[in-house]
């Protein structure tokens, strides 16, 4: 059965999922994403990658600023949409919007809920050392992720997976997840059961100030935390390099063997110890500068084994 379909969406993550419902032969109305935003040294206004996906399917695209006016109820409901297909978009929507849709409005959530509700549960799973994540499809409510799951699917997270590598995996995932969901939702097959009330846990929007690497901590919990928020917002260093201290990211870490007083450079690759264990550096950033090896960096610098870092 073919649906038309309002979709809602904003970054990378969410592309895909539109992609995957037109080529499923669903008509998209139109596309709800955050307005654009100034991005890069001139400050121009960039829109978002679903307004450029869906400018490029010739799909009406809306950026309001808020959906809690009348004005805004009365130009969704003028869509006659089947259902609202919701993946990341950014903003909440209120009851007045919600009950528009005759079926529903469907949300992609990129965590196997009830664990990791709200903003950065990719990166919170990663964070948190999880061994498993997935994507669910939920029929939203006023409260925040706690619609009833219509379908799931889970993965595994590996030891050295990267948020950006697990956001790379789930994205394609929840696609086929959701026009599945979509199939089964236009024969009236598609079941929801509510949210159990036990492991619910939150993912807040990550801080700048999370990013700070503690070598006071596990070997463990400092690569978790560098690889969770690995490609960004990036975990980081801060290194005296002679010239002051300079914030060095820190893209990708190994556990490694060793042992000595927390921060203690202990060799020429870049392993460094902590309260339990080490971790290698095996991928770091200079400001302004490109991606390279613990050793490049190195050699770069008098940094030597036994330095403090």
């Amino acid at each position: 059965m073919t649906l038309r379909v309002v979709f809602m969406g904003t970054p990378d993550f969410a592309v895909p999922t539109l992609t995957e419902i037109l080529g499923h032969g669903h008509e998209v109305v139109a596309c709800y994403t955050r307005a654009p935003a100034q991005a890069g040294r001139g400050l121009e206004l960039k829109p978002s990658p679903v307004q450029r996906a869906a400018e490029r399917f010739g799909i009406p695209v809306l950026t309001p600023k808020t959906l809690r006016t009348p004005d805004a109820a009365e130009t969704f409901a003028a869509h006659q949409a089947d259902v609202a297909v919701v993946v990341a978009y950014g903003m909440i929507l209120p009851r007045s919007i919600l009950d528009l849709p005759e079926l529903g409005c469907l949300n992609l959530h990129a965590s196997l809920l009830p664990r990791w509700r709200g903003a950065a549960p990719i990166q919170r799973a990663v964070m948190a050392g999880d061994a498993q994540s997935g994507v669910c499809v939920m029929k939203m409510e006023a409260g925040l992720d706690t619609g009833p799951v219509g379908m799931v699917e889970s993965i595994a997270i590996g030891p050295d997976m990267t948020a950006g590598e697990l956001h790379d995996t789930l994205a394609p995932l929840g696609a086929d997840l959701m026009t599945r969901a979509l199939a089964a939702l236009g024969r009236g097959a598609l079941r929801f059961t509510p949210q159990p009330e036990e492991g619910v846990t939150y993912a807040a929007k990550l801080t700048n100030a999370e990013g700070r690497l503690n070598w006071a901590r596990p070997a463990s919990q400092v690569h978790d935390l560098a690889r969770g928020l690995s490609p960004f917002p990036g975990a980081f260093a801060e290194i005296d390099l002679g010239k002051g201290r300079e914030r060095l990211k820190v893209l990708r870490t190994a556990l490694a063997g060793g042992a000595a007083e927390p921060g203690t450079l202990l060799d020429g690759e870049g392993t460094i110890a902590c309260a339990e264990g080490a971790v290698r550096l095996c991928q770091v950033q200079r400001a302004g500068g490109k991606p390279m090896s613990g050793a490049e960096f190195l050699r770069g610098t008098k940094l030597t084994p036994g330095s403090k870092i």
